[in-house]
């Protein structure tokens, strides 16, 4: 039978093992009938995590392996044809609200007793701290990464790239959300923040 290629010819994948570029993950025979292709760098299979449960790669990506945020943010974008824009800005969006209510659980002077104006004031100034933190935070990372890229042979990575980055592997954060039923020890949100840099510093080395 004369084998039939998958769509994604002429596109860009990753190899999740050497970070090599290849054209093609997988050939496809007919319905549920593929072969994975090996990277012509590494010589092994380029993306197991296609015939993989997603469960597989959460606990990856919790036990912070670089082959799974390779997959997660070159791979699967295309293969599934994700909206790309689409998954930026709600990742965003849910970055700042999860960060703006760390900051709110950190806030110890905060009381509930408060009326609506102070509150509103409270509410406006830990939105523009977090707004402010953020901008420096990114500001500083897309120095340091052009500065990488200029001082070293190293390949070029956009700056949306290096954002969905950050979003996607803060995914740690979303265990605040448990802190709104159970109530923790501030020193959980050190622990989360400790997580989260971590993942960020492995997806940014994918």
């Amino acid at each position: 039978m004369e084998e039939e290629k998958d769509e994604s010819i002429g596109m860009q994948f990753k190899c999740i093992h050497c970070g090599c570029k290849i054209q093609l993950l997988f050939l496809q025979y007919s319905p549920g009938n593929i072969r994975l292709m090996k990277c012509g760098n590494c010589k092994v299979v380029a993306d197991e995590y296609i015939e993989c449960e997603i469960m597989i790669l959460l606990i990856d990506l919790v036990m912070h392996k670089t082959k799974a945020y390779r997959h997660l943010l070159y791979n699967a974008p295309t293969l599934h044809l994700v909206d790309f824009k689409g998954i930026l800005w709600k990742s965003a969006i849910l970055y700042l609200l999860l960060d703006g209510y760390r900051n709110f659980l950190l806030k110890e002077d905060w009381s509930l007793s408060l009326n609506s104006f102070s509150s509103s004031l409270i509410c406006g100034k830990m939105l523009i701290d977090v707004l402010l933190v953020n901008f420096v935070f990114f500001c500083v990372l897309f120095l340091g990464v052009t500065r990488i890229l200029l001082t070293a042979s190293a390949e070029a990575t956009s700056y949306i790239d290096i954002s969905l980055a950050i979003f996607v592997s803060s995914y740690m954060r979303i265990f605040l959300i448990a802190m709104m039923v159970w109530d923790f020890p501030s020193s959980v949100l050190y622990i989360i923040d400790m997580f989260v840099l971590s993942s960020n510093a492995v997806a940014l080395k994918g």
